[in-house]
């Protein structure tokens, strides 16, 4: 039987040649994750109900990202308790503060390969379809579950097929393509259903780009966000080539498919308070800015970072304008110095952070008072995300949040290029 990616990473997992949407299965997990928001407290839980241990500590990983550097005293006892635990359970992959975030660091650092089930402890998990990984989000219950016996239910999602054609304009990148989709279909649009991505146009996407659209699956729903393994799959990789059977079969079965022409796509933004509030960027209105943030595990990759650069060069933010830029990992400030990409953010205004989650969701750091408006490249812009509920948060690509704080109003990127011109 003909069967997509979804069902391929399913069927694998639980041990079957076949698996069709609607069905329950019991997979074996390849991978679980566990952040600092709710690590120490799967770990306590474990301990509480006599597990004794995990399944597998070479197939768990732990990242203390979200609260990075420990803002409170009660933030910095609870990367106490998580460090006591991975080293009590013997858990080798550990990334500490400062490592980065999470779901740059799995990709990154190699975790992540094609036909994998993962997940964890954070919504965005689905990043990892970028690769051809079935990642999803759990709660704290069943990842104890997941933690303990290496083995999780699930239902198989229906599949929702995006076939993209042409390629995008200067200026627009798959951070509006994701945005237009959200804008389109609504925030609940794929609701439990995996959300494939393919068609010629798809090629065009590097894995930087892949990253940033399987995230924000999630913003629509999403169980899982999918691109087939392919040339692109394999050069990040690092592999020769790359395995056929990691592509969605021919003939397979899908809810719904979607053509998306990237050729006619122009920049995106979501305004308040829903990520599927989205509209073209040249008909958002003269909305005044206090905030850029460029950063996040949707859009921090030295990719993004070159992106507002290119932008940013020779220009210097607004007065009253405040530039915050979190590079995604480590490894991605450092290769950001070594080009000259940091000295281009900082010398046009920007404030660089440390790799981590802070300001996407309102932790620490860039926190919004009442009635300030933020555009950044994160993934959600729920009332009271960033600080005060009386807050409006924009959601935009690196080259609209990067024009936006050169203009202090949100601009379309494209009309900085021909006023240059």
């Amino acid at each position: 039987m003909p069967m997509t990616l979804a069902e391929k990473i399913l069927a694998r997992a639980s041990g079957r040649t076949t698996v069709a949407a609607g069905e329950f299965v019991v997979g074996d997990i390849d991978l679980a994750l566990v952040h600092d928001i709710f690590a120490a407290r799967v770990f306590d839980i474990l301990e509480q109900v006599g597990a004794g241990g995990v399944f597998d500590p070479d197939r768990i990983a732990v990242v203390i990202d979200h609260m990075v550097p420990a803002p409170t005293a009660e933030a910095a006892a609870v990367h106490q308790r998580i460090r006591e635990h991975v080293a009590r359970l013997g858990i080798a992959t550990f990334y500490d503060a400062g490592e980065g975030i999470c779901h740059q660091l799995l990709p990154e650092r190699g975790h992540i390969r094609p036909g994998m089930l993962v997940v964890g402890t954070d919504s965005h998990t689905t990043t990892y379809g970028a690769l051809a990984a079935g990642g999803t989000g759990i709660g704290t219950s069943e990842m104890v579950y997941a933690m303990a016996t290496g083995r999780l239910w699930f239902r198989v999602p229906e599949t929702l097929r995006y076939e993209f054609a042409g390629a995008l304009q200067p200026r627009v990148s798959w951070k509006d393509v994701i945005l237009h989709l959200a804008g389109t279909f609504g925030s609940d649009g794929a609701q439990y259903r995996s959300m494939e991505f393919g068609g010629p146009g798809a090629t065009g996407a590097d894995m930087s780009s892949r990253l940033t659209v399987s995230n924000m699956a999630l913003e629509m729903g999403a169980k899982f966000g999918l691109f087939a393994a392919d040339a692109v799959t394999a050069e990040y990789l690092g592999k020769d080539g790359f395995e056929d059977e990691w592509q969605p079969d021919p003939g397979a079965s899908y809810e719904a498919v979607h053509q998306v022409d990237l050729t006619a796509l122009t920049p995106q933004v979501a305004l308040p308070h829903d990520v599927g509030n989205v509209t073209s960027v040249d008909l958002a209105g003269d909305l005044r800015i206090d905030q850029a943030f460029i950063g996040s595990c949707t859009n921090g990759r030295i990719e993004d970072l070159r992106a507002a650069a290119a932008v940013l060069a020779g220009r210097h933010i607004a007065p009253g304008v405040r530039l915050l830029v979190a590079p995604a990992s480590r490894g991605v400030l450092l290769q950001a110095i070594e080009e000259g990409v940091i000295g281009t953010l900082v010398e046009a205004g920007a404030s660089v952070l440390p790799s981590g989650c802070g300001p996407c969701f309102g932790g620490h750091g860039g926190l919004l008072g009442p009635g300030e408006r933020c555009i950044g490249t994160h993934n959600r812009n729920f009332m009271g995300r960033m600080g005060s509920a009386e807050a409006e948060i924009y959601l935009a690509s690196p080259e609209t949040v990067a024009a936006s704080a050169i203009t202090g109003v949100i601009t379309d990127p494209r009309s900085l290029e021909a006023a240059h011109v």
